[in-house]
């Protein structure tokens, strides 16, 4: 895991629903801070959370930059293409970037693990925040539980950014599936 109080490392990448490159900077610009969020379109945890993640999008647009990046290998895993990466943000509304990391340099500047993988920096662009969503899980065979997604623990670490304030030290891995790294 990378250590709380790491610079946010730049990137550059083309988002999906407009064409146009988009940076580290662009999203972060004058915020109070800055979600990376590491997602794809198959994993059967994202599309667990996808909905509150839209929500998140719409509720804090124009508080603190917000950015979804998909580093799969979409020779391996088809779905999680630019054109699904697409059609996933459209359907759900998504306010923030959506960025396509072809050559997976991103997710390894970043450590990115799973998807979803959650990385809230504060207005330096400091990590502050490396963990779950919430408690919900996806129901897998005897895996997972009934516990409503409410987005609780990163709405916690966004909002104590937003008053100047530093979230929990104490964190909970994020739980997904693992990025699909190419060979």
């Amino acid at each position: 895991m990378v250590e709380l109080g790491t610079v946010a490392p730049p990137f550059e990448l083309r988002d999906v629903v407009t064409g146009k490159a988009v940076g580290r900077d662009d999203v972060a610009g004058e915020m109070r801070g800055l979600l990376v969020m590491f997602l794809c379109v198959h994993c059967p945890y994202v599309k667990h959370v996808e909905e509150e993640l839209a929500r998140i999008g719409r509720d804090y647009e124009g508080k603190i930059g917000i950015v979804a990046i998909s580093s799969n290998d979409v020779v391996a895993y088809p779905q999680d293409s630019p054109e699904e990466m697409k059609k996933q943000a459209e359907r759900l509304d998504f306010r923030f970037p959506y960025l396509y990391d072809e050559t997976q340099e991103v997710a390894r500047e970043y450590d990115a693990a799973c998807t979803p993988d959650l990385f809230l920096f504060d207005g330096e662009m400091k990590l502050v925040y490396r963990g779950q969503l919430d408690d919900s899980r996806p129901r897998r065979g005897d895996y997972g539980n009934d516990i409503p997604v409410t987005g609780k623990d990163l709405r916690a670490a966004i909002d104590a950014v937003l008053v100047g304030k530093r979230p929990d030290p104490n964190q909970r891995f994020a739980v997904g599936c693992n990025i699909k790294w190419k060979e």
